[in-house]
């Protein structure tokens, strides 16, 4: 039987690696040099996963413009100067990417800049797994379906036969804002009951599960 989907679109943070504490530990920084109230780490976890002007906003209510650029600044300083906070694959996600390459055309969709993904890509050792990769650098950032369309366009493929995957109902809405199906992993930013309010193909606990739940998804199709 022949999968229903022929492009697999990953999100990146909170997907395929473990970068939560990094992504908090740099915004509290960011807050705390300019002398605003540090966000708690639920409400950072909230906002991940939208562009970085935008969840910075979110964060610091009434902030004006310069006041979110000046820390977006700050908060990038402070991510690259977090070395000391890991941020390791999932579990089980290499060896799981490997196998779905097999079958599927995997690429990723992330609000990550372009210059942070392909250093991150290549520090991570699972560039060799990805086709191709869009950013917010390049499309309008998540829950817009741009990103999503233009991979649509550079390979041809319906959205019908495209499966969008993260961690966040961002993810979820870009997919299904595109006309494409979506699922989650439940170890990302966002809490299960929120993902499943976005109607998700199907909510995983663990990366390495992705091909049982594809596999059953084939044995359905017509």
């Amino acid at each position: 039987m022949q999968s229903p989907f022929e492009l697999i679109v990953f999100d990146f943070d909170g997907t395929l690696v473990d970068s939560q504490a990094r992504i908090v530990s740099a915004m509290q920084t960011a807050f705390e040099a300019h002398g605003l109230a540090v966000p708690a780490t639920g409400s950072i976890r909230e906002i991940i996963g939208l562009h970085l002007l935008t969840a910075i906003a979110r964060l610091g209510s009434g902030l004006n413009e310069r006041a979110c650029l000046s820390l977006a600044d700050a908060y990038k300083s402070a991510y690259a100067d977090a070395t000391a906070v890991p941020t390791p694959l999932f579990d089980r996600v290499e060896e799981t990417l490997r196998l779905l390459g097999q079958t599927h055309l995997l690429t990723i969709a992330t609000s990550k800049s372009r210059a942070g993904l392909n250093s991150a890509l290549v520090n991570l050792g699972i560039a060799e797994h990805f086709i191709d990769s869009v950013t917010v650098d390049e499309c309008a950032p998540k829950p817009d379906p741009e990103m999503l369309r233009c991979l649509f366009e550079r390979y041809a493929v319906d959205p019908r036969h495209t499966l969008m995957i993260g961690d966040t109902t961002y993810d979820l809405e870009m997919a299904h804002a595109a006309g494409t199906s979506a699922a989650a992993v439940a170890f990302g930013a966002h809490e299960r009951q929120v993902l499943l309010d976005c109607q998700p193909l199907f909510v995983v606990d663990d990366f390495g599960d992705l091909p049982r739940y594809l596999q059953r998804l084939t044995a359905r199709s017509p």
